[in-house]
């Protein structure tokens, strides 16, 4: 990407030069996901699961790991190859090449859809109708999110505070107000179907850690793009005026917002 234009750049291109940064230093996700998703919906093991916009792999892996028959669907070429990498090991794994609005694959063929980390990338009316196509009668949607507790402790506040200066960038993509995403939830479900589920999950990193969490945040200028150097060493003044036994924490909760959509 280099000194390609940040604003023009398409969401399915955001990530090609993140993916090993993605892979390696963005917070995974709690099994207490899919245990809502065999206990609460009754989803049984070797159920086929199509996990949207799966990026890396980081909740296709939960999801496999739970027992599900996971397909990964993810368009951005680095993205996919660093998921196939990691969970080729997997036999119920396979992955697709093809976007969330048109996948491409046969309609009525999953008991269950994910999407973690990745909603806000969609053209969200084209996904639910994709969505309601690839679902069986009576299949469920789930939308996982990690959310970082902005003002939780003063590290949180020095780091959101170094981000709001990117500007744009940042609160185009970056910053979502909850309330905001809640009603969007709202309106992709079926009317009264929403349900809602929260998980404490904080995320503690080393030095190395926090870098490469940063640096694989799309908003953030990458290596020869104007700022990043800056960035880099404000960021690396905030770690150390925080770290406690070379660590520090970001007080983080994963938000899961389901319902059934496939009636």
């Amino acid at each position: 990407m280099g000194r390609r234009n940040w604003a023009v750049l398409k969401p399915t291109e955001r990530f090609s030069n993140r993916a090993e940064a993605y892979r390696r230093y963005r917070p995974g996700y709690p099994k207490a996901v899919t245990e809502l998703m065999r206990g609460e919906c009754g989803l049984a093991e070797g159920e086929a699961v199509a996990d949207i916009g799966a990026g890396t792999g980081l909740f296709t892996r939960v999801l496999l790991e739970a027992g599900f028959d996971v397909t990964a669907v993810e368009p951005n070429g680095a993205m996919r190859a660093a998921a196939e990498e990691e969970l080729d090991g997997f036999a119920r794994f396979r992955a697709v090449a093809a976007p969330a609005e048109e996948t491409g694959l046969a309609g009525g063929s999953f008991d269950a859809i994910t999407v973690a980390q990745a909603f806000h990338w969609f053209d969200h009316g084209a996904a639910r109708r994709e969505f309601e196509r690839l679902l069986r009668p009576g299949g469920w949607v789930f939308i996982v999110r990690n959310h970082r507790e902005e003002g939780a402790t003063a590290f949180a506040r020095d780091y959101e505070e170094m981000l709001r200066t990117l500007g744009e960038r940042y609160h185009a993509i970056g910053h979502r107000d909850r309330e905001e995403l809640t009603r969007a939830m709202r309106e992709f479900f079926p009317e009264g179907t929403l349900r809602i589920a929260k998980y404490d999950n904080p995320h503690e990193m080393d030095w190395e850690g926090l870098r490469g969490r940063f640096l694989s945040m799309s908003y953030v200028p990458v290596k020869g793009e104007p700022g990043h150097e800056e960035l880099i060493g404000r960021l690396e003044e905030i770690f150390h005026a925080h770290a406690q036994e070379g660590k520090v924490r970001f007080e983080q909760v994963t938000e899961v917002y389901y319902g059934r959509m496939g009636e």
